[in-house]
């Protein structure tokens, strides 16, 4: 399954599917167009299926071009799978993940 980012009802992003090493290079240039687009973005990723490290991977290239252009970038639920290779990793402090308020 591939990975596929859309915007909802609530005008934020919603990331699904797969995140791996096949799935990631797709994704790519997306995101520099959405930062184009907004100065904001929150990215959802509860329906993330399934990560490894190669997603971890992009949302540490999303937050570099987000600071780079000096946008905002949020990632909101992160799935537990993913939130424990950022922890390992010593992330968790880098990344700016928040819980769901909706």
């Amino acid at each position: 399954m591939n990975a596929v980012l859309k915007q909802n009802s609530m005008q934020q992003y919603e990331l699904s599917g797969e995140l791996s090493f096949q799935s990631v290079p797709d994704l790519s240039g997306q995101i520099a167009t959405l930062l184009q687009q907004d100065t904001e973005l929150v990215i959802r990723l509860d329906k993330v299926s399934r990560a490894d490290s190669a997603g971890v991977a992009m949302l540490l290239e999303w937050l570099r071009l987000a600071r780079q252009q000096g946008k905002s970038l949020q990632f909101v639920d992160i799935p537990e799978q993913m939130l424990a290779i950022v922890r390992v990793s010593g992330l968790d402090s880098i990344l700016p993940l928040s819980r769901s308020t909706a």
